[in-house]
């Protein structure tokens, strides 16, 4: 018995520390699976405006799904202009898809809007309904959305909506300003050329978004990187400030599909 006990205290000595060479290569292992994960499935993405409220809020995470609408060199890390156009699409964004891309006037930054508006499309808003081919988005209210005011930092319920898009899809806004009261309540009629998208955040007063054809604009499809598929995380901290994730965070809004 004191012999079995001797050789099981002894083990653990004869056993050899990994190596640093194997050390080395598990770490670069690691890399090139996160390297290619990020380059040819999903691309991590965080909410740094409220443009998208109430679905998406500062402070949210998703995951970007990079081969829904297929790839382009916007795709790549640091975006090597390898080839142009638009590699194995076999899904194109439709209405009512949440969508980032590249802005069009400023292509190192990275935007999120919902698609409104297809190549040949002519979208408008009227009096702060928004039109698709003439067809009015239908408009029910719900209850106010408690929001914190970006200006005086104080509490502020603000009018919520769901609006129905001309193929069903459901999703809510918010209007800080009366209807037709909004600077973008009432624009020229835009009509999308082909291979360009139109995008608007749901946040419909607050949102920089194609509406400005100076601002974003059209968004051509070499531009976009991928449909926002899940919201995996989300805290009121701000990015940078780790210490403060777990006391900030949101855990309902962990791992909801974002619609």
């Amino acid at each position: 018995m004191a012999e079995l006990e001797a050789s099981s205290q002894a083990s653990p000595k004869n056993e050899k520390p990994e190596s640093f060479a194997e050390l080395l290569k598990s770490l670069v292992f690691a890399v090139v699976l996160a390297t290619l994960v990020h380059t040819v499935a999903y691309k991590p993405f965080h909410i740094p405006s409220g443009s998208m409220k109430p679905n998406l809020l500062i402070g949210d995470f998703l995951f970007v799904s990079k081969f829904t609408y297929g790839y382009s060199h916007f795709s790549l890390p640091f975006s090597p202009p390898l080839f142009s156009g638009r590699i194995f699409a076999s899904n194109k964004p439709k209405i009512g898809e949440v969508f980032v891309f590249r802005g069009p006037h400023d292509p190192n930054t990275d935007y999120i809007k919902r698609v409104v508006g297809l190549p040949g499309d002519r979208v408008q808003m009227r009096e702060g309904i928004l039109y698709i081919n003439d067809k009015p988005c239908t408009l029910e209210q719900i209850e106010d959305f408690e929001d914190i005011d970006e200006d005086s930092g104080l509490p502020v319920k603000v009018p919520q909506y769901i609006e129905t898009l001309p193929n069903g899809v459901k999703h809510r806004i918010i209007k800080y300003e009366r209807f037709g009261e909004g600077r973008l309540d009432n624009t020229q009629v835009y009509e999308v050329p082909q291979g360009h998208y139109f995008g608007m955040g749901d946040n419909r007063d607050r949102s920089g978004d194609s509406r400005i054809l100076r601002g974003i604009g059209y968004i051509p499809e070499e531009y976009i990187i991928g449909r926002a598929e899940i919201l995996f995380f989300s805290t009121s901290a701000r990015w940078w400030e780790i210490w403060k994730w777990p006391t900030g965070a949101r855990y309902t809004r962990f791992l909801n599909l974002i619609k």
